[in-house]
C-alpha cells in the first residue's frame, strides 16, 4: 500500500472532523502504456501485485477484500504498483447456511465456494481480489510479448489463478521467484542457433540501428537476454539484425542489455562491451 508520511486533523466550520494526509507520489496506472513497456517491468508491476494479495489475505485485521478493485485504485511508484484508495475494502466475510449462499459472480464467469462450519463464506475475500487481479492485471500483463521460454509456465499460472484450481500458497510461490540470473524465470534454456557469429571483444557499433519493440530505448533495439545463445535467438528471429553488443548492464531481474544492429560497418573500440558479427556466406 501506500506510504504514509503524515497525517493531521482539523475541524472547521463547514467540515468537521477533516482529515488530511501525507503520501508518497505515484504515477496513475494507464493500462495501454504498460503494454508499451518491457514484459520484464510488467512482470515486476504483477509481482508487486502478487505481494500485496498475499498481504491482504493475511493482513492484522484478517482478510481483506478491495471492493472496487479496478486500475483506477492503483498507482506506479518505482516500478511497483500500490493501492491508493481502501475507501472500499472491507474485512466482513460474507456469512451463509449453505454453499450456494458462496455464490460470486463476474463478468466472464460465476464461483461457488464452500460455506464453513461456523457460516462464513471460505476464503471469499481472498478469492474475490486473486479473480480481479486475474481480469484486470494478469491476463493482460503477463503473456502478453513473454520470452518465447517462459510462456507455457506463464499460462499455466494465468489459467490456475483464473480458475481457481490451485492452492492458493501454490500460485504465490509460481508467481515469486528470486529477481536474480539464478531464478527459475531466466534459467530457461533457449534453442541452439545454426548460424555463426564472429566475437569481437571490447567493440561496440554505435550507428546501425533499427527499431524493434519491446525495447528499453526508443531509437535502436535495446533488450534485455539471459545469455549469449538467447541473444543469438533473438537476432535470427530478426532479419534486419546483422550483429548485436553486449553490455555491462543489466535489469532488475539480473538479465543483461543487448544493442542489436542492422550493420557491422564502423566498430569502435569499447572496453565495457562485447560485440557479435553475423558470418556470412
Amino acid at each position: 500500500c501506500f506510504q504514509l508520511y503524515g497525517y493531521c486533523y482539523q475541524d472547521s466550520n463547514d467540515i468537521p472532523d477533516t482529515l488530511t494526509t501525507i503520501t508518497e507520489l505515484g504515477s496513475p496506472l494507464e493500462m495501454i502504456q504498460l503494454l508499451q513497456t518491457s514484459w520484464e517491468d510488467r512482470f515486476r508491476i504483477c509481482l508487486s501485485l502478487v505481494r500485496l494479495l498475499h498481504y491482504l489475505a493475511h493482513s492484522p485485521l484478517g482478510s481483506v477484500t478491495l471492493l472496487d478493485f479496478r486500475p483506477r485504485q492503483f498507482v506506479i511508484v518505482d516500478g511497483e504498483l500500490k493501492v491508493t484508495d481502501l475507501d472500499d475494502a472491507s474485512i466482513e466475510e460474507s456469512s451463509c447456511t449453505s454453499n450456494s449462499d458462496c455464490f460470486m459472480e463476474f463478468p466472464a464467469r460465476n464461483f461457488t465456494l464452500p460455506c464453513s462450519v461456523e457460516g462464513r463464506c471460505q476464503s471469499m475475500n481472498e478469492k474475490r481480489n486473486l479473480y480481479n487481479a486475474y481480469r484486470f492485471f494478469f491476463t493482460y500483463l503477463l503473456p502478453h510479448s513473454a520470452p518465447s521460454s517462459l510462456r507455457p509456465l506463464l499460462d499455466k499460472i494465468v489459467n490456475a489463478t483464473g480458475n481457481h484450481n490451485k492452492h492458493d500458497n501454490a500460485k504465490y510461490l509460481l508467481f515469486c521467484p528470486s529477481p536474480s540470473v539464478n531464478s527459475e524465470f531466466t534459467q530457461k534454456c533457449v534453442k541452439s542457433a545454426n548460424t555463426q557469429y564472429r566475437r569481437v571483444p571490447e567493440a561496440f557499433i554505435p550507428d546501425e540501428n533499427y527499431r524493434c519493440w519491446p525495447s528499453y530505448h526508443h531509437k535502436g533495439c535495446l533488450l534485455s537476454v539471459f545469455d549469449v545463445n538467447e541473444a543469438i535467438e533473438i537476432c535470427d528471429s530478426y532479419s534486419q539484425c546483422k550483429a548485436f553488443v553486449l553490455t555491462n548492464q543489466t535489469t532488475w531481474t539480473g538479465r543483461q542489455l543487448v544493442f542489436f544492429k542492422m550493420a557491422s560497418n564502423h566498430i569502435v573500440p569499447d572496453p565495457d562491451k562485447i560485440t557479435y558479427v553475423k558470418v556470412t556466406d
